[in-house]
């Protein structure tokens, strides 16, 4: 096993790492505060980091995800996509690309009918972080699905 250098998209991830609480709304629950918990742990090896939800409403599924990026035996691992791949209780499976920078962090994925895409930013102290979750399904108009909080545990 070779020890590449970490791709950078990790490193402006790292302040996901730990526990936090979430409130939030959904468009098609508008009288329901949606509470939950989510944990953002890395896996040995810092390459991966795994994101688990569970939520108190009982129309919002539990999940989880991994992030990480490719893996390009013999290649520089700082170039290259990174991903979400999802998964929860209903059995639903996807896969969204994903970007981050200082404070900021994003991912989405384009598909006919059902495009989605999430914006992340975290305050300045690191403590909460604010985002909003939309869907498209017409391939032109974007709607809010979905605006959270997280606020970290501790």
């Amino acid at each position: 096993m070779t020890d590449q250098q970490r791709h950078p998209t990790l490193e402006y991830l790292e302040p996901l790492a730990g526990e936090w609480v979430i409130t939030a709304t959904h468009r098609l629950l508008p009288d329901d505060e949606i509470t939950g918990h989510a944990t953002f742990e890395w896996l040995d090896g810092n390459r991966f980091l795994i994101w688990r939800m569970h939520y108190d409403h009982p129309d919002i599924p539990d999940s989880v995800a991994v992030i990480g990026c490719e893996d390009q035996e013999g290649a520089d691992a700082t170039v290259g996509g990174c991903t979400v791949n999802y998964f929860d209780a209903r059995g639903v499976s996807r896969r969204y690309v994903i970007e981050a920078e200082p404070g900021t962090w994003r991912y989405w994925r384009d598909w006919p009918g059902f495009s989605q895409r999430f914006t992340g930013r975290f305050s300045d102290d690191g403590r909460t972080m604010s985002g909003v979750a939309e869907l498209c399904e017409d391939g032109t108009a974007w709607m809010e699905d979905l605006p959270m909080t997280y606020r970290r545990v501790g």
